[in-house]
């Protein structure tokens, strides 16, 4: 008997974004512009750098396994502390989410190339993992809904959507939800959720609290908490319960646990990151554009652009990272001839859009 499950055998290990000094020992760069993993062009949010400084003190004891955050998520949102949990990032509590509710026989239903990150949690759980493609670079939530069968039992939305920053409706998500059986849990994945929360169109789960939807969000993205790993979910309180049974007792830790606290509390750094946030990507947009290529609609905090081929994404990868640009290059993903190029500063923006014009790669 193998030591190692075939379906652990034959996967393929989460595979980060690269690191900017990798690129200058590389490359022999200096100046490196990191625009491949939606981080905060800003930094963290001075409030929560501050609590995290506080916090160093109390390091000698243990966390009190997010409670702290749980209280002040649950008076925001004016729900119960037993609606509301905590982990290390969204993609925490999701790995919780997929120990917790999935048996053998179970099955996992999304869109193809969905978030890689959900694609190894759940491939990693060996239960049969089905998708439907897209439509036009959206969900197709009328093709999801026809694909529930009787052994479906999570079906995994992101809205916006990584890596293509599309959103799909209110109306869509009602239409979709009407199809739905009880026992089926939905994973509505807002990680990019502050981005997007004030188009009219846009459903923000909060308002949709179902005894069978999960939201997950997250401070990696606009709060600029990447590298402390916190996040939050909000449930029914019998999902929330299940999932208290099987998180690790200590996550997150106290010093991410005092940063997100504090981070919420940053209106002036949340305003200063999405002001600059819809700057750059209305500007990525036009002028990807106009060098001639193909960029797809985004509400998030980055743009996919689409390709002829893979061989000249792979391309056009490379020579950005000769001239000192970090992407992201999709293939791992499922779309082989796409790169998502997260919004920078306004000179990291202008820098990758005179690089892609100088460009061999960009051919129609």
């Amino acid at each position: 008997m193998p030591l190692v499950p075939p379906y652990i055998e034959s996967l393929r290990p989460y595979e980060a974004g690269r690191a900017i000094e990798e690129v200058r020992r590389e490359f022999g760069i200096q100046y490196v512009s990191k625009l491949g993993s939606n981080e905060n062009p800003l930094g963290s949010s001075p409030l929560a750098l501050e609590a995290i400084t506080k916090s160093l003190d109390s390091l000698h004891l243990y966390p009190n396994g997010g409670l702290d955050l749980r209280r002040v998520l649950a008076e925001k949102f004016d729900l119960k502390i037993g609606n509301v949990i905590a982990g290390s990032g969204s993609e925490g509590i999701m790995s919780n989410i997929i120990r917790t509710f999935l048996c053998d026989e179970d099955e996992v239903l999304t869109t193809e190339a969905a978030f890689i990150g959900f694609q190894v949690l759940a491939k990693s759980r060996g239960v049969k993992y089905r998708t439907v493609p897209y439509r036009d670079w959206h969900y197709d939530l009328a093709a999801l809904a026809g694909a529930i069968n009787e052994r479906t039992k999570i079906i995994y939305l992101a809205n916006p959507n990584n890596p293509t920053g599309t959103i799909f409706s209110k109306h869509e998500f009602d239409e979709f939800y009407k199809h739905v059986p009880e026992r089926v849990l939905i994973i509505l994945d807002e990680a990019y959720f502050e981005y997007a929360k004030d188009n009219p169109r846009y459903p923000d789960s909060m308002h949709y609290r179902y005894d069978n939807v999960i939201t997950l969000r997250t401070f990696s993205k606009v709060y600029g908490l990447a590298g402390v790993r916190i996040g939050y979910g909000f449930a029914h309180e019998d999902l929330i319960a299940n999932l208290l049974k099987v998180k690790l007792p200590f996550e997150p830790s106290s010093v991410a646990q005092a940063a997100g606290i504090a981070a919420l509390a940053d209106k002036e750094f949340l305003h200063r990151s999405l002001e600059l946030n819809a700057r750059g990507l209305e500007f990525l947009t036009r002028a990807l554009r106009d060098s001639g290529l193909k960029v797809v609609p985004s509400e998030a905090n980055f743009v996919m652009i689409v390709l002829p081929g893979s061989d000249q994404a792979n391309q056009l990868t490379r020579e950005l990272l000769m001239q000192g640009i970090i992407v992201r290059p999709l293939a791992s993903f499922g779309l082989p001839n796409c790169i998502r190029i997260s919004t920078g500063t306004d000179e990291d923006n202008q820098r990758l859009v005179q690089a892609i014009n100088k460009s061999a790669a960009l051919v129609s």
